[in-house]
């Protein structure tokens, strides 16, 4: 399945390059002979990977149809990805650039695809009653992430719910307007329309997305309820780090918040001391309870898209509040539209977590998040900021001081967590200079890239440590 989503992924990215070369070519020189040979080169390579990509199947595959059905789930995949690009770049033309968009796209078309064939996949188990899941999809899924992937794509698509049932909604009473965001004193309106979007929220948090989960999961009891006893089992540790969380959130956005205000700080070095205290909430939770910590991070994230939500279409009563609060942190990355900087910073702390079962054999690659962000994106900001003199280019603004503070501040945090790793009974096996490889390269990468470093950074990193 890695492989495949590998090259799904590919095939996204390549199919819509070209699709935007083809439509260049053709507003630039209508059938010009030197645009009309670069069209036909890219359409080849196009025809090439998919010819690649049907071989690689027909050597795995025996069954006709099952070659004709992964074939086609790929195609889907890459149409999918280039109509998602294009709706994003045209109703957000400011939140993300190119690369931030293709990595978005990729992202949820994996995310939302990975549950449909995983649902059908159960469908198929329930109406032959021959195989487990296991063998049909390749993986057995667990409670959390089962939970996790529920509420999310939930989260996601409950914006268009929204909007579908206020059309509907006007279109009875002709008293609702679904378009525009209230900016004065509260109306009837508002009250309508806060009570239709928190109704709505909890009948498919509370009744639809639990039916899909104890539909995939076999809960044999409400997932919330599990949730509940999951908590429990581990009373003194979880809940103990629960309320360190709750301090650590409380004492750090007050403070923050107020220096924002009255503080003459830049802003991205008041950002950095949230990535601070990521390092702070997240390793202690990672050492020793790796399994809450991935319910947690769902937890966070699926409470990020809610108050996202709330905040982009003003629903009383918090909305307003949530919109001032959110704006003392924006910056240039963020837009008037969406501000997305506190997702790519907790996502970039959990995606190497959740793309590790347990520990895999390199043990520092779930903490990959939070070493690339919490220590080495901050210390370089802040080094940089403070005593960089030497840039890297002429317009940007990363220095080579704050990129070697970054560096070497990762390698010093290695040090100190490999043991704490290893009293854990992990058998350590991650060999100093592979790590120091994949430390040099994604400082560097920090450094030049102008992509939204929160997502890219860790990923790579990532992917470095798992060489």
């Amino acid at each position: 399945m890695q492989y495949w989503y590998v090259s799904v992924s590919c095939f996204g990215v390549l199919a819509f390059l070209s699709f935007i070369s083809w439509h260049q070519d053709n507003r630039a020189a209508q059938l010009h002979a030197q645009g009309t040979s670069g069209l036909k080169f890219k359409l080849f390579c196009v025809a090439i990977y998919a010819t690649l990509c049907f071989m690689s199947l027909a050597t795995k595959s025996h069954s006709g149809l099952h070659l004709a059905l992964k074939l086609i789930w790929v195609f889907s995949h890459g149409l999918a990805a280039i109509k998602l690009i294009q709706h994003i770049l045209c109703v957000f033309p400011s939140c993300a650039s190119i690369g931030e968009a293709l990595l978005v796209t990729a992202g949820l078309v994996l995310y939302f695809g990975d549950m449909l064939v995983y649902s059908l996949a159960k469908i198929n188990l329930y109406l032959t009653s021959s195989t487990s899941m296991s063998v049909l999809y390749g993986i057995k899924r667990t409670e959390i992430s089962t939970i996790i992937q529920g509420l999310l794509i939930a989260l996601i698509v409950f914006p268009l719910i929204y909007k579908f049932i206020l059309k509907i909604c006007h279109q009875l009473t002709h008293s609702i307007n679904q378009e525009g965001h209230p900016t004065g004193e509260r109306t009837s309106e508002d009250v309508e329309k806060s009570i239709i979007f928190y109704v709505s929220l909890a009948v498919i948090l509370i009744l639809l997305v639990p039916l899909w989960m104890e539909f995939i999961q076999e809960f044999h009891m409400h997932p919330f309820l599990w949730i509940f006893n999951f908590v429990f089992t581990e009373p003194l540790k979880r809940l103990t780090l629960c309320m360190y969380w709750i301090s650590v959130i409380s004492a750090s956005v007050l403070r923050f918040y107020n220096i924002s205000k009255h503080s003459k700080i830049e802003r991205i070095l008041l950002r950095k001391y949230y990535h601070l205290v990521a390092v702070l909430m997240f390793s202690p939770a990672l050492i020793f309870q790796p399994n809450f910590l991935d319910l947690a991070f769902g937890a966070a994230l699926a409470v990020f898209l809610m108050l996202e939500v709330i905040r982009v279409w003003r629903i009383w009563p918090i909305g307003k509040q949530v919109h001032q609060f959110m704006n003392a942190f924006a910056d240039h990355r963020d837009s008037d539209l969406l501000i997305v900087s506190h997702f790519s910073l907790l996502l970039g702390c959990a995606l190497p977590k959740w793309m590790c079962s347990e520990f895999n054999d390199r043990p520092l690659a779930p903490f990959a998040g939070i070493l690339s962000l919490g220590i080495g994106d901050t210390m370089a900001s802040m080094v940089g900021h403070k005593y960089g003199v030497l840039r890297w280019s002429k317009t940007g603004k990363k220095t080579v001081e704050g990129t070697a503070a970054g560096i070497t501040s990762v390698l010093v945090a290695c040090s100190v967590l490999l043991p704490l790793v290893a009293s854990t009974g992990f058998i350590l096996s991650q060999h100093w200079l592979s790590l120091v490889f994949a430390v040099t390269v994604s400082g560097l990468l920090e450094a030049y890239t102008a992509q939204l470093d929160n997502a890219f950074i860790p990923l790579v990193f990532y992917s470095l440590l798992c060489l």
